[in-house]
């Protein structure tokens, strides 16, 4: 397993260059991060959305867009439309977004005729470089999945998990959290934990190592799992964080963002491509790590 985000981009740029439509590209912060990624030989991108207004970032930011791809689609949903038919076509290896809205963008991803639907749950995952822990850390599902059931659960867990296999970590540690270590039939994320946690032990989800329930502090603390007297090969060595739905995880998601001190790249999986998918607040080196982390699983 890489050790932190740096590494994140030699892993990347030690394999093939992949090739990235980037859908409605006219956006000055996702160009800065493509110009970056270009730079640093990892992709090719191809540029897709309002020609005039791509150019005219590209010229503001210095990049050098002579021999790069433009194609022009003014509208945001057809250049969504675009880059997921030349990823099914084989003409690009991933997505990521431009100026378009979230939903827009996923609207093309899941369109029936040549969208990047799989059978699977879409679902986010986020690994964090933060100084206040001793390697990376995941965490899912920060902005996609709102109440997972125990079904949706598993399949977040399974994307998350080959992401880590994709960067050389062959079974990651996954922690479910939540309020208390102990199980309560009255609150259902307990119940699940429980059960994800003992289809894993009988080998019925394979590739990683699940413990839950456990609170936050026993997940990543090995004094505080020590004090709780918690023996689990997963307390005070998570490397991924299930979160019980979306408010928990992106709580923390920005907690670790923007009070822990922590970078963060994050992808998009469970369709036939990773999706570079950031937030308006991420920023540009965030951005970066997401296409580097994307390249590096693509």
């Amino acid at each position: 397993m890489i050790k932190n985000l740096e590494s994140l981009v030699e892993l990347a740029k030690s394999k093939d260059r992949t090739r990235l439509a980037v859908a409605a590209a006219g956006d000055y912060h996702v160009l800065e991060a493509v110009a970056n990624a270009t730079s640093e030989g990892i992709i090719e991108p191809i540029l897709i959305g309002r020609e005039d207004e791509i150019r005219k970032i590209a010229a503001e930011i210095k990049f050098d867009i002579k021999n790069i791809q433009v194609i022009n689609v003014t509208d945001p949903y057809e250049a969504s439309l675009e880059a997921t038919k030349m990823i099914g076509e084989g003409k690009a290896d991933f997505l990521m977004k431009g100026l378009v809205s979230s939903g827009l963008l996923l609207k093309a991803v899941l369109n029936k005729e040549f969208g990047l639907r799989t059978g699977s749950l879409l679902s986010h995952v986020a690994i964090f470089e933060t100084p206040y822990y001793h390697k990376l850390l995941g965490v899912t599902d920060a902005a996609m999945n709102v109440d997972p059931g125990l079904e949706e659960k598993i399949e977040i867990i399974k994307n998350a998990v080959k992401v880590f296999h994709g960067l050389n970590n062959p079974n990651p540690k996954v922690a479910i959290i939540g309020s208390v270590e102990t199980i309560n039939p009255k609150m259902e994320a307990t119940m699940h934990a429980a059960t994800i946690s003992m289809m894993n032990y009988r080998k019925q989800i394979k590739g990683c190592i699940i413990d839950g329930p456990l609170a936050l502090d026993g997940a990543i603390s090995k004094e505080a799992a020590e004090l709780k007297h918690i023996v689990s090969e997963v307390a005070g060595d998570s490397d991924l964080i299930l979160a019980p739905d979306i408010n928990g995880a992106n709580i923390l998601y920005k907690s670790l963002n923007f009070l822990g001190g922590a970078t963060a790249a994050a992808v998009i999986m469970g369709a036939k491509v990773p999706i570079v998918l950031t937030s308006r607040g991420d920023s540009e080196k965030s951005k970066f790590l997401s296409i580097a982390l994307a390249a590096a699983i693509a």
